[in-house]
Parts: structure tokens; C-alpha cells; sequence
């Protein structure tokens, strides 16, 4: 269970001890706040010759201001620090799915890579068979060449005999 505390504070130069669960220092600090808030009312002009119920009220309208301004501000911050958890859970989202895109252009680059690789081989191996085969056809147009000329040369002379 939490210790209630007690302190001793000065408010509009009168002596007033200040209980609550909030530390002393809390206690000292609102006593400090009210301070504040009747010094800077006693300021105004003409403050000082209003009746007593009237600047209690003055002081309970420039605290409860100070409340709905500071209460409207936290809303706004906490709308504000919704709206930014929201753009960093979308910020992730799409992080993933660039993360997610990334990876799949990285594999299609490497299966067109991979595929690339297997044509130039296949083409290596074509042109070698291409090769290959005009190498032999050559043989064959050589060795035809070199029966045609012995058989031109056996007509020839054949020819020269009769």
C-alpha cells in the first residue's frame, strides 16, 4: 500500500500542510504552481481590490484553463503518437514488402542468370557439333574431289589408250 506524505508549503504567504501519496516533492511542486498562478493574477490591475470570493474564482478559472489546455494538448500528443505508430507500422509493412520484392528479383535475376549460363553452354556445344560435322563434310567434299580427279585422270587416260 502506498505511504502518504505530508508536507509543509507556503501558498499566497500563508503556512498549509499538503498531504497526498504523491512525493513531496509533487506537493511542493503544486504548491509552487499555485504560487505562480495568484502572483501572475495579481499583476492585473485592479486585481487587488476584488473580493476574496472573486479571486479565489479568477484563480479556480486560470487553473481550470491551464487543465483543459494541458489535457487538450496530451490528447493531441497521443493522437499525434497514434498517427506516427501507425506510419511506422505501415513504414514496416512496406519495408517488408520491398524486402519481399527484392528477394524475388533477386531470385528471377538469378534463375535468368542460371538460364543464360545453360544457353551459352548449349550454344558452346552446338557450335563445336556444327564444327564438327562441317569438318567432316569438308573431308568428305575433299575425299570426293580427290576420287573425281583420279577418275578424270583414269578417263583421261583411258581416252588416250583407244
Amino acid at each position: 500500500m502506498a505511504v502518504k506524505n505530508k508536507a509543509q508549503v507556503i501558498i499566497g504567504g500563508k503556512v498549509i500542510t499538503l498531504s497526498g501519496y504523491e512525493s513531496e516533492e509533487y506537493l511542493h511542486l503544486v504548491a509552487t504552481y499555485m504560487n505562480r498562478k495568484i502572483s501572475e493574477l495579481s499583476e492585473m490591475p485592479g486585481y487587488s481590490r476584488l473580493p476574496m470570493e472573486t479571486k479565489h474564482n479568477l484563480l479556480s478559472l486560470n487553473i481550470s484553463d491551464d487543465y483543459f489546455k494541458a489535457k487538450k494538448q496530451a490528447e493531441d500528443y497521443e493522437q499525434d503518437m497514434q498517427r506516427k505508430d501507425q506510419e511506422v507500422f505501415d513504414l514496416k509493412h512496406e519495408l517488408i514488402d520491398v524486402r519481399m520484392k527484392l528477394e524475388e528479383a533477386q531470385r528471377s535475376s538469378q534463375e535468368a542468370e542460371d538460364a543464360r549460363q545453360a544457353l551459352e553452354s548449349r550454344i558452346e556445344l552446338l557450335e563445336k557439333e556444327a564444327d564438327e560435322r562441317l569438318d567432316q563434310v569438308q573431308k568428305v567434299v575433299r575425299e570426293a574431289e580427290e576420287e573425281k580427279q583420279k577418275l578424270l585422270a583414269e578417263i583421261a587416260r583411258l581416252r588416250e589408250r583407244a
